[in-house]
């Protein structure tokens, strides 16, 4: 099964962390990383820009009209995901747990069952 590890991102708790506390979590993505290529279940991971280089993209008529900045305002924002494949939910979830980010408190990782992939639906 197929599951998308989102991970949210507040920045004044970023902020507040020390420089060895970011190291840690760079680190400890960096483990991660590693660990789920070495067991295959990594499909691909990104990290987002920020949220401040973002353009919001929609039509009205048959003109499209793009706003700068984020789609919504929020102390939040989707800073990047992991694509996994892996045997169920409670893996998926075991897998989100070892994320260093779900340590700290004030952000966030979320795991949703990807519902279909590359034109396949997922059952």
């Amino acid at each position: 099964m197929r599951f998308l590890i989102s991970l949210h991102i507040n920045p004044a708790v970023l902020d507040a962390l020390t420089d060895e506390e970011k190291a840690a979590i760079g680190d400890g993505h960096g483990k991660f990383m590693e660990e789920l290529k070495a067991s295959g279940e990594l499909i691909t991971t990104l990290a987002l820009a920020d949220p401040s280089q973002a353009a919001v993209v929609s039509v009205r008529g048959e003109a499209p009209v793009v706003t700068d900045g984020p789609y919504v305002e929020a102390k939040e924002f989707l800073g990047g995901f992991y694509l996994v494949d892996c045997e169920d939910r409670e893996r998926a979830l075991a897998l989100a747990a070892k994320i260093p980010d779900a340590a700290i408190e004030g952000l966030g990782v979320e795991v949703r069952p990807v519902m279909f992939f590359d034109g396949s639906l997922d059952a």
